[in-house]
């Protein structure tokens, strides 16, 4: 697993939920219903008790990320856990945290799973399976959206989650453009904020206000937006990882603005410092756009979703995910 690789790659060392042999009762929306038991269909689990995590517990589960070769984001669990705090979920044994997922519920509609996770020493012994089950019934009848590894796709698809597209993580040393741009991307203030928080709902499955706002104003964060007559047309950000940077959200209405902010974005990079972005792969500019800067195509994740597919009001706006653990 290089530096690069994310959430969507299960890290329990066991069959992911979906081929256990004692399947619970399912939603309409292809997840386990509520009430199932945190050891149904877990044998091996016996004594585990998952529960929700505070904010502290949980960026324990970032170092295991860390540990795991996630290169995950400086500052994110402060940013993702206040978007749904009863939404990350730790199981324990004996009081010591062994397992984690979190299932993050945005709106009435939609939820998103990641970090499910295992520790190295407590493997092959179902707790993953039965974090999920635990956990997973916090969606509700919600849809659920996730990125998923080419090789289990097959098998969250047997289990209702449906493939949409893949996203393509690019990976390089972003080249230099000097050329002046007729619509610049200007330091994201706050008095920035409201307008890119509508603008992103057009973007976005569901209103997030809340979470923008910390994800652009966290420290050490880059955020740019580009403003074409008092109205936004895109904005970004960058964040520090344990292993260089990552680029995300880039969202914008045109190639011109996409440009603007990710040259913004990575101006202030060093010539030897490394970043990543994660491309939806339908969007054929938002690629070439990233190739054209220098960057190469390093993996790829599958966006799958149990429940109907979120609609998005404004296709062709991404150039970049905010994350694959959140969406």
């Amino acid at each position: 697993m290089n530096a690069f690789d994310d959430a969507s790659k299960l890290s329990t060392g066991e069959t992911p939920p979906i081929l256990a042999t004692t399947e619970p009762p399912r939603t309409a929306a292809g997840v386990p219903a509520a009430g199932t038991s945190p050891e149904a269909g877990a044998p091996g689990a016996a004594g585990l008790t998952v529960a929700p995590a505070t904010r502290e517990e949980w960026h324990l589960v970032a170092e295991w990320a860390a540990e795991e070769g996630w290169n995950p984001g400086r500052g994110d669990v402060d940013c993702f856990h206040p978007t749904d705090p009863a939404g990350f979920f730790l199981g324990r044994l004996g009081g010591r945290p062994v397992s984690a997922v979190s299932v993050v519920t945005y709106s009435a509609e939609y939820a998103f799973l990641g970090y499910y996770l295992v520790h190295p020493d407590h493997r092959r012994r179902g707790l993953g399976l039965a974090t999920w089950q635990a956990a997973v019934p916090h969606a509700g009848t919600r849809t659920i959206g996730l990125d998923a590894v080419p090789e289990q796709e097959a098998t969250y698809w047997r289990s209702g989650f449906v493939p949409a597209y893949r996203t393509v993580r690019c990976v390089g040393r972003p080249g230099r453009v000097t050329a002046g741009r007729a619509t610049p991307a200007v330091p994201v203030t706050p008095a920035h904020l409201d307008a890119i928080a509508a603008y992103d709902q057009g973007c976005f499955p569901a209103e997030r206000r809340a979470f923008v706002a910390r994800w652009l104003t966290a420290a050490g964060r880059v955020a740019r937006v580009c403003v074409r007559d008092g109205r936004v047309t895109g904005y970004g950000a960058i964040r520090p990882a344990r292993t260089g940077w990552r680029v995300g959200p880039v969202f914008a209405d045109s190639a011109a603005d996409a440009e603007a902010l990710f040259d913004g974005l990575t101006a202030g990079l060093g010539p030897d410092e490394e970043v990543c972005v994660d491309v939806p792969e339908p969007e054929s500019a938002a690629l070439a756009l990233v190739e054209a800067r220098g960057l190469t195509p390093d993996s790829h994740t599958v966006r799958m979703y149990a429940g109907a597919a979120p609609g998005i009001p404004a296709a062709g706006r991404t150039y970049g995910v905010t994350s694959l653990e959140l969406g």
